[in-house]
């Protein structure tokens, strides 16, 4: 195995540790050395990787920003593209499955916002242009905008284990926001 194949396993291992971290105990977790222990990898090689905790972090937003794409991507295939609104069923799936997975990499997001809110400004531009998809394709563009906030609510009201929703109620509020003949 060559040495670009191995610090590519390396750094995906590291970032997987700094996920399960996260998931754990919090932004306040994310160590060097808890990412070393959790991941297996010492110290000089994390910081080979990623030179300072804020490396950690936007190493995890680029990580979410791919994931949320496979998943925008893999739902237009299955159905989305049929849809009226083909980008708000995208971003409605994208929370769901945001929630869904057992290391979210939507905590990164969270992660950031405490540790250094500045690295969000990427995500903050890539809102706005996905609200103007949004606004191109919307029927009724407030409506389209209730069920885009209704969704990133249920994530994150979930993600920071603030929601009393059972898990079944959610899924079906989720199918609803997903259906269009409802609304």
């Amino acid at each position: 195995m060559d040495n670009q194949t191995r610090s590519e396993i390396s750094r995906r291992k590291a970032i997987d540790a700094a996920l399960a971290i996260l998931t754990r105990d919090g932004v306040g977790g994310l160590t060097f050395d808890a990412l070393a222990r959790e991941s297996g990898i010492s110290k000089g090689g994390l910081l080979h990787q990623f030179r300072n905790k804020l490396g950690v972090l936007r190493a995890l937003l680029d990580r979410q920003r791919e994931q949320f794409e496979q998943i925008a991507q893999d739902h237009l295939a299955a159905s989305g593209q049929a849809r009226a609104e083909p980008v708000l069923s995208a971003q409605i799936a994208i929370f769901r499955e945001s929630i869904n997975q057992p290391d979210s990499v939507a905590r990164a997001v969270l992660a950031a916002l405490v540790e250094s809110p500045a690295l969000l400004e990427d995500l903050k531009a890539q809102d706005a242009a996905k609200m103007e998809q949004l606004q191109a394709e919307a029927r009724d563009l407030e409506l389209s905008l209730l069920r885009y906030f209704a969704a990133s609510g249920i994530a994150f009201s979930t993600l920071l284990g603030l929601s009393a929703v059972p898990d079944t109620l959610r899924e079906r509020l989720f199918d609803r926001l997903l259906d269009e003949k409802k609304w």
